[in-house]
């Protein structure tokens, strides 16, 4: 084998490697919105078919959040088990930055893909306590990508099935992402949101924090579990994923044998049958990569 033949072996390898990298970018920016359009379509289905049963037509669909704040109207709602992780958990709307999604129970990579997450071992929303909602902020349809723009007063309603809740911003910070303290267990009921910050880096956690002002009771009959204890520090279950190289692998294999098997074979037809191959087999080249890129993300570092 001539140096040649070497040379333009790893020059075509660096040639493919480097398209890789150039779709995989606009694969994690807009990409990974598919998948989580395809959840959230799923989690509104199953949240729905939730509220149906448990409260009735008459609050499956709120017109609009509860109204006052004085403190002698404020209810908050009974302490409920935790939900399975990765099922629907609650309608998270937030109008000024145009957010209405349904977060999901866990933090893990597996739920964040479908939307925003419940910290597990952290209250349900409209409970007594802190709770905390993690959300991606540039990847897998990006909820909170304008979080930042969040300022005191702002408001934040979330429907469970325990009815309806009003919050209301009560101020912001940037902290490390090991400083899990912004979760600490609070007095009152209270919300916490969380989101990597800056955009595109995962050097810092963005904090928004929100205290209930108002609330719309359900009266469903669901069974209350004692107080959850106070959990001085909750860590996201993102912290300690599991990752599933084998498929990624795989994927990979696929890629590598099928960019060669569609090189060969255009080296080989025809040139005036080289545009139809090319196209064809580009075509199917990008659906393999595609799968690809989603065995690889989940191996890439924790951010939100």
């Amino acid at each position: 084998m001539s140096f040649t033949t070497v040379r333009v072996g790893v020059g075509r390898v660096v040639l493919v490697a480097g398209i890789l990298i150039l779709l995989f970018i606009p694969y994690l920016l807009w990409g990974t919105g598919l998948m989580t359009a395809r959840s959230q379509a799923h989690l509104r289905s199953e949240f729905s078919t939730a509220l149906h049963h448990s409260q009735g037509a008459a609050v499956k669909r709120p017109a609009s959040p509860p109204k006052g704040t004085t403190a002698p109207a404020l209810q908050v709602a009974p302490h409920m088990a935790d939900p399975p992780v990765g099922s629907a958990v609650a309608q998270l709307t937030i109008p000024k930055i145009g957010l209405s999604m349904v977060a999901v129970e866990g933090t893990g990579d597996a739920q964040l893909q479908q939307g925003p997450g419940h910290y597990t071992n952290t209250p349900l929303p409209g409970e007594i306590g802190n709770v905390a909602i993690a959300g991606h902020r540039t990847t897998y349809l990006h909820p909170f990508y304008n979080l930042n723009e969040l300022v005191p007063g702002d408001p934040i309603t979330i429907v469970t099935v325990q009815g309806i809740f009003l919050y209301r911003v009560t101020g912001s910070l940037a902290v490390a992402p090991t400083d899990v303290s912004v979760v600490d267990a609070t007095a009152g009921p209270t919300l916490t949101l969380t989101t990597c910050n800056p955009r595109y880096s995962a050097s810092q956690r963005l904090v928004v924090h929100a205290a209930l002002v108002a609330s719309a009771l359900s009266h469903a009959k669901v069974a209350p579990v004692p107080t959850k204890p106070s959990h001085s520090h909750v860590v996201p279950e993102s912290a300690t994923p599991a990752h599933d190289w084998a498929a990624a692998i795989i994927w990979g294999v696929i890629v590598a044998a099928l960019t060669i098997a569609l090189w060969v074979g255009f080296l080989r037809v025809r040139r005036g049958q080289r545009a139809a191959v090319a196209v064809a087999g580009g075509i199917g080249w990008l659906v393999v990569v595609f799968f690809f890129f989603q065995a690889v993300a989940p191996l890439l570092p924790a951010s939100y």
